[in-house]
């Protein structure tokens, strides 16, 4: 016998309670990475070539970047794109980072090359280094910061120091602690490839 209800119209099944999400808040991604790396509005504008009123209005969520704009900004800070998309995880327990994950500074030039082992929200505090430098090469620094302080362990040949207007020699196993707020050099003194682990306490 047919049904004496009267047909209503289908409607799309409800979402569980929780199950919907807020769309992700780019803004505020950026603005935590900025801070991060310890980088002002100015800084990040000029790294990634977005204007500063622009950069203050998407990071107040005021206005969504363009995948252009996001792509630019995401590589003055050194993320992936997806990581604008994707909301902070909790620390890790123990985090490990790959080989892959190690950013390296080439000084081509001068022949060397740094590879950076301390973690980005540290830098301009407490950095620590892989230097290898090639058969005459050389890491020639300004002055850095008032009070900072430099301390290199030779792991591999024999490396020179120079820092205020002294040079001392060092070998496997020699460390040097010196000022580093002013000019200050570290060159390969040998004939073969030389490498030393350089720990940067800022003042």
């Amino acid at each position: 016998m047919a049904s004496s209800r009267t047909p209503r119209a289908s409607t799309p099944a409800a979402h569980p309670a929780g199950t919907l999400t807020a769309p992700p808040r780019v803004g505020e991604q950026i603005q935590r990475l900025r801070n991060e790396r310890r980088m002002t509005l100015d800084e990040l504008s000029r790294a990634a070539g977005v204007s500063k009123s622009m950069l203050s209005e998407i990071e107040r969520d005021k206005a969504n970047p363009t995948i252009a704009v996001a792509w630019r900004l995401t590589n003055a800070l050194g993320v992936n794109l997806d990581s604008l998309f994707s909301a902070p995880r909790a620390p890790e327990a123990i985090a490990v980072a790959g080989p892959h994950d190690i950013p390296t500074l080439h000084g081509q030039d001068a022949g060397y090359q740094l590879r950076v082992w301390g973690p980005i929200e540290l830098a301009g505090r407490f950095e620590w280094y892989e230097l290898t430098l090639k058969p005459g090469g050389a890491l020639v620094s300004n002055a850095h910061e008032p009070g900072t302080r430099e301390h290199l362990t030779v792991l591999h040949g024999s490396i020179d120091v120079e820092a205020a207007d002294t040079t001392r020699r060092l070998k496997v196993a020699d460390t040097a602690r010196y000022a580093a707020d002013q000019p200050h050099a570290i060159r390969n003194a040998g004939k073969n490839e030389a490498r030393a682990l350089l720990v940067v306490i800022h003042g």
